[in-house]
């Protein structure tokens, strides 16, 4: 069963608190739940150190959290350290009764660096990434079965796993049995890959779905002002699915229907608040998703 989420960045951002600092917490889950949505993602304003009321707040509204972004910093932070994290991280999850943990490996990221253009990423080296796919197989395993919960892993542009040449290393080095993949639209096409053939390669893997559209126009100015991830996503590089130019976003969704695909399908679509009304845009994203996929 395909259920819809969606991601409280189209309100606020973790990496840029400026964007939607006057937008509450309140504000933001109920546009989620009045758009159609049955489920989200964790934002910095949501209230975390009070459980019990963030329960309170999600179920008034019909809404549960399917999935909370991890930083693994396997490149400058111990194991040890990673895994205490993490575990608080689970804690909080399997509460929620979420069934994913996505996140990526942060810890020599450009992505939130609003000053270094996205372009000069440096590929890792063998040493990362050993540690990288040692300790996700370590990490995916703890979470599957002392939780249930499975490590959906998170390609991102401007971390060390951004390409498809970088996915498949990450897939073809971890035991599918603990690591899967957490497929995002936006971020391979940002990357200059193909979404539509990226689903198709590794559908077997997925275990969660982002969907967000790209417009071209910001993607090319990024490119050619060689600007950074973050000015990029201030400009509005990303909107809601069906309102970018991604030729192929109906195709994908398709893809997805016809695959009997089990699970949760999030609109994860950063863009600056003041500029595209965050519930308007949410409602775009639900209705063109739900008519493709009739949830």
């Amino acid at each position: 069963m395909i259920e819809l989420g969606i991601a409280p960045i189209g309100w606020t951002n973790d990496d840029l608190p400026e964007i939607g600092g006057d937008i509450t917490f309140e504000q933001c889950i109920s546009e989620m739940a009045l758009a159609g949505y049955t489920g989200c993602e964790v934002g910095t304003k949501f209230p975390k150190n009070n459980l019990p009321l963030l329960k309170k707040h999600l179920k008034l509204r019909n809404l549960r959290i399917c999935n909370q972004w991890f930083s693994y910093e396997f490149s400058s932070q111990s194991f040890e350290t990673v895994k205490s994290n993490f575990k608080s991280h689970l804690n909080f999850l399997n509460y929620f009764g979420a069934k994913v943990v996505g996140g990526a490996e942060t810890g020599n990221s450009i992505h939130g660096n609003i000053k270094i253009p996205v372009a000069s990423r440096k590929q890792a080296s063998k040493e990362v990434w050993d540690k990288l796919l040692s300790g996700l197989n370590q990490l995916g395993k703890y979470s599957l079965e002392e939780f249930g919960i499975k490590l959906s892993y998170h390609h991102h542009v401007g971390t060390m796993v951004e390409n498809i040449y970088e996915v498949d290393r990450l897939l073809n080095e971890t035991d599918d049995r603990y690591v899967s993949l957490n497929y995002d639209c936006g971020h391979f096409y940002f990357a200059n890959e193909n979404p539509l053939n990226a689903i198709k390669k590794y559908m077997p893997r997925v275990s969660h779905i982002h969907l967000k559209d790209v417009r071209n126009s910001i993607k090319s100015r990024v490119e050619e002002e060689n600007l950074s991830f973050l000015e990029g996503v201030k400009l509005g590089v990303f909107t809601v699915p069906g309102d970018g130019d991604i030729e192929n976003m109906d195709e994908i969704l398709n893809y997805i229907k016809n695959q009997n695909y089990n699970g949760w399908v999030v609109v994860e679509a950063e863009q600056d608040s003041a500029v595209s009304n965050p519930f308007e845009y949410a409602k775009m994203g639900y209705d063109y998703i739900n008519k493709h996929l009739d949830i």
